[in-house]
C-alpha cells in the first residue's frame, strides 16, 4: 500500500477531513530530524560545534576549498543562515574566508589546520549515531535511499 492509500484509507475509517499530526509524514521526519540533532548535541559540544556547523565541517572535509554559495546549495542554506555559522567557524579558528583572485564576488571557504585537526575527533561521531539508531546496516542504508528519494521528488515537484 503507498502512503497515498494509506492516508485515503486512515481518513475513509476515522471519517475525517483532516489526517492525525502522527499520521502525517512530514512530522515523522521532522520529529526525526529534530531527535537526530540532540543525539549529535552531547557529541559535539565537546569539540565546540553546534550541528549546523558540523554539516559545514562536513562538507569542507569532503571538497577541500569550495565557494561559500556550493555550501548553501549542497547544504540547501541561504546566506542569511550560512554567513553567521561560517562566520562562527572562522572565529573559532575552524576555518578561513577570502575571496577569489579571479573572480571577487566570489568568497571561497578553506580549512585551517585546527579544522582539519577537528576531522580525526569527529570520525568516530557518524558511528555513535548509527548505533544510537539500533538500524542494522542494510536498514539505514535502505532508509537513506528512500529519504533521498523522497527528498528528490519533493524537490523535483518544485520545479514541475
Amino acid at each position: 500500500m503507498t502512503y497515498i492509500e494509506h492516508m485515503k484509507t486512515t481518513l475513509s475509517e476515522k471519517n475525517e477531513l483532516m489526517p492525525q499530526l502522527d499520521d502525517q509524514l512530514c512530522f515523522a521526519v521532522y520529529a526525526a530530524a529534530h531527535a537526530f540533532q540532540h543525539a549529535y548535541k552531547p557529541l559535539l559540544s565537546h569539540l565546540g560545534l553546534t550541528y549546523p556547523q558540523y554539516l559545514v565541517m562536513m562538507v569542507l572535509w569532503e571538497h577541500g576549498t569550495i565557494s561559500v554559495k556550493a555550501i548553501g546549495q549542497r547544504l540547501g542554506l541561504d546566506s542569511g543562515t550560512l554567513s553567521p555559522l561560517l562566520k562562527r567557524l572562522e572565529t573559532a579558528g575552524y576555518i578561513n574566508r577570502r575571496r577569489a583572485t579571479e573572480d571577487e564576488r566570489r568568497v571561497e571557504v578553506t580549512l585551517t589546520r585546527k579544522g582539519e585537526a577537528v576531522r580525526e575527533d569527529a570520525r568516530d561521531i557518524a558511528r555513535s549515531i548509527a548505533v544510537k539508531t539500533g538500524c542494522s546496516q542494510e536498514d539505514g542504508k535502505a532508509l537513506l535511499d528512500k529519504l533521498n528519494g523522497l527528498r528528490a521528488e519533493l524537490l523535483s515537484t518544485d520545479k514541475a
